[in-house]
């Protein structure tokens, strides 16, 4: 989906939207299929972005996808609620960043580093 096509979507689909690619992402890379991960990525980071324009509505779906089994959703929800749940998002970060060999954790790690030192500004 294109990310200009996201601000049509209801908040739920757009949440599933984001679980989906997300999901993509997260394998993408912890299979180390870089450009195929870089495409979802892009998909992954817009509908974030769009998710957080939608202010308190998005808010408990978002909390439900920090425990979500998938290591990608959860990351990327993470992201998208530091800002607003940050406790919650730091735990599930540093859940993730402790996971050996992980793509996906090492991701993590660093979000975690940038948005502690003031440095990772969300959208």
């Amino acid at each position: 989906m294109k990310a200009h096509g996201l601000g049509n979507l209801d908040t739920a689909r757009l949440v599933d939207h984001f679980r989906e690619v997300s999901a993509r992402h997260g394998s993408l890379l912890n299979a180390r299929k870089t450009q195929a991960a870089n495409r979802e990525y892009d998909a992954a980071a817009a509908a974030r972005d769009e998710l957080n324009t939608r202010g308190p509505a998005a808010l408990p779906p978002l909390l439900n996808l920090l425990t979500v089994t998938e290591p990608g959703t959860r990351y990327w929800a993470a992201t998208a609620l530091v800002k607003f749940a940050s406790e919650k998002a730091e735990r599930t970060l540093e859940e993730l960043a402790a996971t050996p060999m992980s793509q996906v954790g090492l991701s993590a790690a660093l979000t975690l580093r940038e948005w502690k030192s003031g440095r990772y500004p969300p959208s």
